[in-house]
């Protein structure tokens, strides 16, 4: 029998799950009570060096459609500038407060201390706090082992309907949505940032699955066909404006839908929704290392590797490859493109990644920053070890150093993609759009000579980090990190060696933000 909350008011703290469908603890809020649907806009969250205005103009447009939706069923969300612990201590004192419901979240430090800091004080008041799961993650998570069932298991339960009805709470405004200044956000110009809400999430989700995914396999890995062939869901899910559960059960539907399809190309379609469905659980399982281990953000995973790069990045070199001007015309093209769309493709993010790891020697945590405010999709939990993971700094990845120049020709070999985002180079013949240094008149180009020689720093890099792994001390911290964070379907090695040819592993390091 459920144990009856004390009367007050059932708080729904919205954090980054901006919508009312398949939203746990809203539903078992409305069971109990008058519901007051929260937001807090938290200026010391956006003050984190990972925080950038367009994360903040993409979840402001979240939370406009979010009003709408609770509006409609009959209570306007609650949005607040402060700090979290202060807000709930004033909405107690004045109202009373029954008892929190949120999702779990598995953010950066600040706000896994912050969510530490209301565990404390809802305890200390004698308000309980119930969590939900957000995603397929398991908070104190013991092992491994049976996760990838779990997360089918929770994937297929049904989805939570949205409330039909919510009372309303007299006597508090809704307040209004901080514009990025107020929240002392710099101006960060993103021209064409993906529009943010539940809408425009279900339409790419129904777009995606019927008309737009059919290639996706094949087109995801250039930046010339990814921004159309990709579902563009990853920003939606980061900011919770549709569910994971929703979004497998909707692949899963397409699927079964197009194994009874005898349509030519259905057998295309089947591939393209099954790798869809594959890196739904990849987006989870990296969230998942994170939970686990939060120093994650900022420590090496494997402390073999302490000390190997500068603490402090060369600030010539970060600026050059943050501008996009590193001289190597893709991965320039690249970095500009994520600049004004707020999104790359996988392939192009670890490549981004590799190039500043290896060929510049930066810091990971310098240009993993960089990146976190330039990605509209910024989910921790996947970012920082996909960083470390395109880093060499796992222990249990096989290293990949990525050829800037070789990545042109393979995935804009008439460089189309480059002409666009770096117009110095629009004229060029196209013999040197890749490799313009060797154009006889190189020297007349408004366009920098290449920032290090790529095919020397990789060789070096590659030497320094196989020197390390072939310590007799890296191999037995190796086996611990995998077997606490490894995948057991991934096939991924606990050296970091190349695996034996039968059991071929799927490229993992590169398939998860392709969404």
């Amino acid at each position: 029998m459920r144990a009856a909350l004390k009367p007050g008011l059932n708080i729904v703290w919205f954090k980054r799950d901006l919508r009312i469908a398949d939203h746990e603890p809203l539903a078992l809020a409305a069971s109990h009570g008058p519901v007051l649907p929260l937001y807090i806009a938290e200026p010391g969250l956006w003050a984190q060096p990972d925080a950038a205005a367009r994360h903040w103009a993409f979840a402001a447009a979240c939370l406009s459609e979010l009003q709408d939706s609770l509006a409609a069923i009959g209570q306007k969300l609650y949005i607040i500038q402060g700090e979290a612990v202060a807000v709930l201590a004033h909405l107690h004192t004045t109202h009373g407060i029954a008892a929190i419901f949120s999702h779990e979240e598995t953010g950066n430090g600040w706000t896994y201390a912050r969510d530490r800091a209301v565990a404390a004080w809802a305890k200390a008041a004698g308000i309980p706090w119930h969590e939900k799961p957000q995603f397929g993650v398991i908070r104190r998570l013991k092992s491994r082992n049976g996760w990838a069932t779990a997360w089918d298991r929770q994937m297929a339960t049904p989805v939570t309907p949205a409330p039909q009805h919510l009372t309303p709470v007299a006597d508090i405004a809704p307040g209004h949505i901080p514009s990025p200044a107020a929240l002392g956000l710099a101006p960060d110009p993103c021209p064409h940032r993906q529009p943010g809400g539940r809408a425009v999430a279900l339409a790419l989700l129904e777009s995606f699955l019927t008309e737009r995914g059919e290639h996706y396999r094949t087109q995801m890995s250039s930046p010339v066909t990814a921004f159309t062939a990709s579902s563009r869901l990853s920003a939606h899910l980061t900011w919770g404006t549709i569910s994971m559960r929703e979004l497998s059960q909707a692949s899963a539907a397409r699927l079964r839908a197009l194994q009874q399809s005898t349509h030519p190309a259905a057998r295309t379609w089947r591939g393209a929704i099954a790798s869809f469905i594959a890196r739904q659980h990849w987006h989870c399982h990296f969230i998942q290392k994170l939970e686990d281990e939060p120093r994650l953000e900022f420590e090496n995973l494997h402390p073999a590797y302490n000390g190997m790069r500068p603490d402090t990045a060369a600030p010539d070199r970060l600026e050059a490859w943050s501008r996009g001007q590193t001289g190597f015309p893709f991965l320039d093209a690249c970095m500009r493109a994520l600049n004004q769309h707020g999104w790359i493709n996988f392939r192009m993010r670890a490549m981004l990644t590799s190039f500043a790891s290896y060929h510049l020697w930066l810091p990971w945590r310098a240009t993993g920053l960089h990146l976190a405010r330039q990605f509209v999709d910024y989910e921790p939990g996947i970012h920082w070890p996909q960083i470390q993971m395109q880093s060499g700094t796992t222990g249990i990845n096989t290293m990949r150093i990525y050829n800037p120049v070789k990545q042109g020709y393979d995935q804009d070999p008439l460089g189309s993609f480059v002409r666009a985002y770096v117009p110095e180079l629009r004229d060029l013949p196209g013999a040197f759009i890749h490799e313009p240094w060797r154009w006889p008149h190189a020297a007349s180009l408004a366009y920098p000579a290449p920032i290090i020689d790529h095919e020397a720093t990789g060789k070096t890099a590659r030497q320094r980090l196989h020197a390390i792994r072939q310590n007799a001390a890296h191999a037995p911290t190796s086996r611990l990190i995998a077997a606490k964070h490894g995948s057991r379907k991934a096939g991924i090695p606990a050296t970091g060696k190349k695996p034996p040819t039968r059991a071929k592993p799927k490229p993992t390091a590169q398939l998860v933000l392709d969404f």
